[in-house]
């Protein structure tokens, strides 16, 4: 119990063990009082103050190994006035062979032997439900603990999970215009094979870091946007506009690729003139404000695909931070935006 209730278990010995010196004087006080000798009322004392001492260390290595529940509750009674009835009947027996000759001390041991064996049993009943009490706590403790390490491995196993969809999700479709252009456009086929392969370099090399530099970040996101301009050609223009002081700022690799893409799509579908896509990056208190603005025709049906752009995001954010308010999207007239707020850790 005491070993449970501090971690030092130096400390918890010093704890039972002042207990027991408390017990010895309280003891031999009450002796003294009853008119004892004084002699016979320390060895009395000390006696009585050892069994209480070794009854607190019986309950409490029975309680570490067992914890009585539902009908076998009355342990709690039944097993300390148990070893009570044991320990007062010895200490009876061992100062009575102590102090055989004074009469008088041996009437009063025996008077009040049922005295001590309710004293001390009552005592011993304190400790067993506080080991108890300790026991429940420390179990709960334990649970909570279990449920929290689960929910971390899960959060980041959902991460990872996230995180290498990413590559596949833009493989696929990287792949499709490759195979698009190896008929109509082989040289461009060529090259968007290159580009993809030192993307893919890129940032298989960096998987292990969750975090990195916006301007780290950016990098990765040219190789992607030159990946993207072979496929559309001039008609894609994307502009970033960013101070210095926000480049050095942190946030969760391959975060803002997909809302990238996502606004390459939607931008431009449905739209036959030039595109332009604005990502701006600028510092808000303790947050990496992080804008991105597209083109598109309201009245042309969205494309189809996964929806996995904004979701997986939202869902990062979500098991990064716990917050479902860093992610905001909106439309005014032809144009699109996105606003992504990334809390920078200490």
């Amino acid at each position: 119990m005491f070993s449970r209730a501090f971690s030092n278990p130096s400390k918890s010995k010093w704890i039972v063990q002042g207990a027991g010196v408390i017990w010895f004087l309280a003891t031999f006080g009450l002796l003294q009082l009853y008119g004892i000798e004084q002699a016979i009322a320390i060895v009395d004392a000390l006696v009585f103050a050892l069994v209480f001492v070794f009854g607190v260390n019986i309950i409490d290595t029975t309680f570490n190994f067992y914890v009585p529940t539902g009908r076998n509750n009355s342990m709690l009674l039944i097993f300390p006035l148990l070893y009570c009835f044991v320990a007062v009947y010895f200490h009876y027996q061992l100062l009575k062979w102590i102090f055989d000759a004074d009469q008088l001390y041996l009437v009063f041991l025996r008077e009040n032997f049922i005295l001590r064996w309710a004293i001390l049993g009552i005592a011993e009943i304190f400790v067993a439900v506080l080991a108890l009490a300790v026991s429940k706590l420390e179990e709960q403790k334990e649970i909570k603990n279990r449920e929290s390490m689960m929910n971390e491995l899960s959060k980041e196993a959902e991460l990872s999970q996230l995180r290498q969809q990413l590559q596949p999700h833009f493989l696929f479709n990287s792949l499709n215009s490759i195979s698009a252009l190896t008929v109509s456009q082989p040289q461009k086929a060529r090259e968007m094979v290159l580009q993809l392969s030192d993307f893919l370099r890129g940032t298989i090399r960096k998987d292990h870091q969750q975090w990195v530099s916006l301007e780290e970040e950016l990098s990765y996101l040219k190789m992607y946007l030159d990946i993207e301009r072979v496929r559309f050609g001039h008609r894609l223009e994307v502009v970033f506009e960013l101070k210095d002081e926000v480049k050095q700022m942190r946030v969760p690799q391959l975060l803002i690729q997909p809302l990238l893409e996502n606004a390459i799509k939607h931008g431009l579908y449905g739209i036959t003139e030039d595109v332009k896509i604005v990502v701006q990056a600028a510092k808000e208190h303790n947050y990496l404000l992080l804008q991105i603005e597209n083109p598109f025709d309201p009245e042309v049906a969205a494309p189809k695909g996964t929806g996995f752009g904004l979701s997986s995001v939202d869902r990062r954010l979500f098991l990064l931070f716990g917050r479902k308010d860093l992610l905001e999207s909106n439309s005014v007239g032809s144009q699109f935006t996105v606003t992504l707020k990334i809390p920078q850790l200490k």
